[in-house]
């Protein structure tokens, strides 16, 4: 790294930019053999990867609980970690081979806020483990209609989930809208992130769970306890 990217990616990571180099050299040099990301990724980590990740953290508050859902090879995940260590961060992923990855970089980075979970965010012992949340965070994991479904029962009321996503992120929003709200979302908007330290900011669509739909959630639990 150097000159610019180096000043840029120290304004994001501060005391912590060895963490995130130590990070981009693992992906650098496992990435592509593991199916974690393309060839082509390599040359454009730190803009398209790590930046674009760390650059959310603008968004949450401080000391709060987050469940990065799909995380893959650690994205937005690792280098939110990396960021902000004050957050307690659960990293969930699906498949095993990703599941061991992501486990191999928690350790290597010394990374103690994170936790490493496998399962799916629709499934109901995920949702029993992870229930309450204050941020969901999601890349490139599928359609926001989808991710509602998945996401928001994780939350708490009043918390977010925060979509990374590309230029039709508004698009995708409002054409997704009702089935969001249906889902037990609220107050939908886009918002830019990282306009400082990146040529193109990254994305964001936030969705905020209803008060409501936490209450009906929690009338469903009460009855079912009885």
């Amino acid at each position: 790294m150097v000159g610019d990217m180096e000043d840029r990616a120290k304004r994001v990571f501060g005391d912590h930019l060895d963490r995130a180099i130590s990070f981009a050299q693992l992906l650098a040099d496992h990435g592509v053999e593991r199916g974690l990301i393309g060839p082509r990724e390599v040359e454009r980590l730190w803009d398209r990867h790590l930046l674009n990740s760390a650059v959310i953290a603008e968004l949450l508050p401080q000391n709060c609980r987050v469940v990065d859902v799909g995380s893959g090879a650690g994205l937005p995940g690792i280098p939110l970690a990396i960021a902000r260590p004050d957050l307690n961060l659960t990293l969930l992923e699906p498949m095993a081979r990703r599941v061991a990855w992501l486990d191999e970089v928690v350790e290597t980075l010394g990374l103690s806020s994170v936790t490493v979970v496998r399962g799916r965010a629709e499934e109901a012992s995920v949702r029993e483990q992870l229930s309450d949340v204050d941020v969901v965070t999601a890349r490139a994991v599928a359609p926001l209609e989808r991710l509602a479904r998945w996401c928001l029962p994780l939350l708490k009321p009043g918390g977010q989930l925060v979509a990374l996503k590309g230029e039709s992120a508004l698009e995708e929003m409002e054409r997704d809208a009702e089935a969001v709200r249906r889902a037990g979302g609220s107050r939908q908007r886009v918002v830019s992130c990282g306009a400082d330290v990146l040529e193109v900011p990254t994305t964001v669509v936030l969705v905020e769970r209803s008060e409501l739909s936490g209450r009906r959630d929690g009338a469903r639990r009460r009855r079912k306890d009885r």
